[in-house]
């Protein structure tokens, strides 16, 4: 699978729907179809991408010889910069625009220096520039790796990171790792209380530390959703995920999402040995963009149950009443608008 903008998560939470390994399939290409879509819309990849580009000099940039437009290889940050096999200084190297990127789609020389681009035997790929390439390296603390994790092993366990979820972005050191599994995992904690079957006995206590707000945890055959916290208690939703109302007694182990499965060494990185704490930290896509991939997942699934037959709204055309697609336009105008990248014209 390729990186996503929004999680499978994302997409159920939106239908309210409970996870099956058949929709779950059904959710995971359809926020295939929905990344790819935004990608050709914004004309842009959002995530971070560890690379080295080469780019042709003279290309028909000379307008400016101290400046290389990147185009749709826009940069976050540049590590290296070399032309014609001659390393360029990195205080040589000026990305632009300085005063509100990344990402930034232009690379200058500084014209203060004796750095010049040119000077292979042929204009072909004269340029090499290795560094983070896309649109901004968003990233939060999403919870800690429990465990030492070698580079070959591609299931890793978490503490509490309610966020991630099937198609989540994560890095541990200079690693990038997609999820793309994510299964419960024994917490060691147990219950203090009898829990029965009814919706409104929604407070585990005695327990608390460990846990996060948004966890999913499951008790014997029964999942509940962490909606609150207090010092000593866990506050649930009691039969989530169309899981069934059971009764618990005293003593049942409390299990937690916290075993991910995981694509390792991803966007350019090297699958390498991790160590019991480190931070796992999270890729957060632009917030229009992650709703947008949210919305057309939706959208895309919910025309696959009707056939992809939809007829219009009543009063136009005389079509009976049924779903409004004009939400969805209106979201990709708007993202588009937002981030999209802009047609640019060149000086020859």
């Amino acid at each position: 699978m390729g990186i996503w903008y929004a999680t499978r998560e994302d997409v159920m939470r939106a239908l309210d729907s409970k996870e099956t390994a058949r929709n779950a399939a059904q959710i995971d290409r359809a926020l295939e179809s929905a990344s790819r879509g935004i990608e050709s819309l914004c004309h842009r990849t959002f995530y971070p991408e560890q690379a080295t580009r080469f780019f042709d000099w003279p290309n028909g940039q000379r307008a400016a010889p101290w400046r290389l437009w990147l185009d749709a290889s826009e940069l976050i940050s540049v590590s290296a910069v070399s032309s014609g096999g001659a390393t360029i200084a990195p205080g040589d190297v000026l990305l632009e625009p300085n005063r509100y990127g990344p990402p930034y789609n232009c690379l200058e020389l500084n014209l203060g220096s004796d750095a010049a681009f040119g000077g292979g035997d042929t204009h072909q790929r004269d340029i090499a520039v290795t560094g983070l390439y896309g649109y901004r390296n968003d990233e939060a603390i999403a919870g800690d790796l429990d465990g030492d994790i070698a580079s070959s092993q591609t299931s890793i366990d978490v503490t509490a990171a309610p966020t991630l979820g099937v198609g989540s972005l994560i890095r541990l050191g200079a690693e990038r790792l997609s999820v793309t599994g994510r299964v419960m995992k024994s917490t060691a904690v147990t219950t203090t209380v009898n829990l029965i079957a009814k919706a409104s006995d929604d407070v585990i206590a005695g327990v608390s530390a460990g846990f996060a707000v948004g966890e999913i945890i499951l008790i014997d055959g029964e999942r509940m959703l962490i909606v609150d916290q207090s010092p000593t208690s866990l506050i649930v939703k009691r039969g989530w995920d169309g899981s069934t109302l059971a009764t618990h007694v005293l003593g049942s182990t409390i299990y937690a999402q916290r075993t991910l499965t995981v694509a390792r060494g991803v966007l350019g990185t090297t699958a390498t040995s991790h160590t019991s704490g480190d931070d796992v930290w999270q890729w957060t896509p632009p917030g229009p963009v992650r709703t947008l991939a949210i919305a057309e997942a939706v959208s895309t699934l919910t025309q696959e149950h009707s056939g992809y037959s939809v007829m219009l709204r009543s009063g136009e055309s005389g079509g009976e009443r049924t779903r409004d697609l004009r939400g969805v336009a209106a979201l990709r105008e708007q993202v588009y608008n937002s981030h999209g990248r802009k047609a640019r014209l060149r000086g020859v």
